[in-house]
């Protein structure tokens, strides 16, 4: 699972495991660009012909294996997808951490979710497959051992094929916010590999490189928040509160709704001792978070971390409420119920998960029947006792 890093100064906004990007980086308003441990190396940015380029040797084994045999586009993308995968081809393996270009995608044999669904797209263009990037504001992820797990933003392949379109996730128990998955331009799939890079760098305190690949993002995507989001980051933390105040507003007006340009915007705000806007800012994210299940579910793992049930629940609750055929919303339900004690209302939401997993979800069904059996046994011991 991927998409794009979106950095809060106070507020975590993390990523799942999976094919996706890396942790979002946060930092204490007050804490100043970190000092790097030797001289910062700057690189030149790639150009966009530079990221998508396909290496010969990667374009020979799309010819003969993708191509070149005769069949259908609904073959030539299964066969695409075996020459990304396979032992005897290209191997890919996953890296959170891996926003590469296509070149290095191939030398290295890993991406993320991201650099997967470029270099994706590439290929089946190449192969004269109708193909394009297509993001989506937030999703949940579902680990089997792990549970589930919010995420910020998620990008996978769209496809259409005589008509008929398609989607290639490489994260298949992936719950989408309720717009879905909305095709974008080129200019702005690469924006985010120039926004994920400039974040990756400020996360290793190489300030210049970060700006050098924000300010790209920007150029070739002026309306895209989470750049401009995170350009007020870097301004914040070396010292230029004015620009990163003119860098937040400008996050803001192109999404006056974008969460962590609020939380960053209203903390700056504050620092600066305009409370009237910061407390604006403030009571329009609380207003943004009440209306969003995916934050509503994050503050029920947020409390229920602290052992904080009762809270967690009505979290959880008022998440299920705000989009309630989401399975992964009612487990946490479950889940927050059986620990504070209420095992009956925690074999209801753990059959209602079950049941909205989908009849093609078989290892989840199985997940979930399993952890509806043991609290079923559960409730069964505790009668007799």
């Amino acid at each position: 699972m991927s998409g794009w890093k979106s950095l809060a100064l106070l507020a975590l906004l993390g990523t799942a495991p999976g094919f996706a990007a890396p942790p979002s980086v946060t930092a204490p308003a007050a804490i100043p660009m970190p000092a790097p441990a030797a001289p910062q190396r700057i690189e030149p940015v790639p150009s966009p012909e530079q990221i998508l380029a396909i290496p010969p040797d990667l374009r020979a084994m799309l010819q003969a294996r993708v191509i070149a045999p005769v069949g259908s586009r609904e073959q030539r993308v299964a066969r695409l997808v075996h020459l990304i995968f396979d032992e005897d081809a290209m191997h890919l393996e996953y890296d959170p951490y891996a926003t590469h270009t296509l070149t290095e995608t191939w030398q290295t044999h890993r991406a993320n979710c991201l650099s997967f669904t470029l270099m994706f797209v590439a290929l089946a263009r190449a192969a004269d497959i109708d193909a394009r990037v297509q993001e989506v504001a937030q999703v949940v992820t579902w680990h089997q051992d792990e549970g589930v797990i919010y995420n910020v933003g998620h990008v996978n392949v769209g496809l259409t094929l005589d008509g008929r379109t398609a989607v290639v996730d490489l994260d298949r128990d992936v719950l989408y916010d309720r717009y879905g998955p909305r095709p974008i331009s080129d200019a702005r799939a690469l924006a985010h590999f120039y926004n994920n890079r400039g974040a990756e760098h400020m996360a290793d305190g190489n300030a210049v490189q970060a700006r050098a690949y924000l300010d790209a993002a920007l150029a070739m995507a002026p309306a895209f928040p989470a750049g401009w989001n995170n350009l007020g980051v870097l301004d914040t933390r070396e010292g230029h509160l004015e620009q990163a105040r003119q860098d937040y507003e400008q996050a803001l007006q192109v999404q006056p709704r974008h969460a962590a340009s609020l939380t960053n915007a209203s903390a700056l705000y504050r620092r600066l001792g305009d409370e009237r806007r910061a407390t604006q800012l403030a009571k329009r994210l609380e207003q943004v978070q009440k209306a969003d299940p995916f934050a509503q579910f994050r503050f029920g793992n947020e409390a229920e971390q602290r052992h904080d049930y009762a809270q967690a629940i009505q979290y959880y609750q008022r998440a299920v409420r705000l989009y309630s055929t989401a399975h992964q919303f009612h487990f946490g339900l479950a889940r927050a119920y059986f620990l504070a004690g209420d095992t009956r209302r925690a074999s209801a939401e753990m059959l209602r998960a079950r049941d909205l997993a989908g009849e093609d979800a078989d290892v989840l069904r199985a997940t979930y029947q399993a952890k509806l059996d043991t609290l079923q046994k559960w409730r069964q011991r505790s009668a007799t006792n």
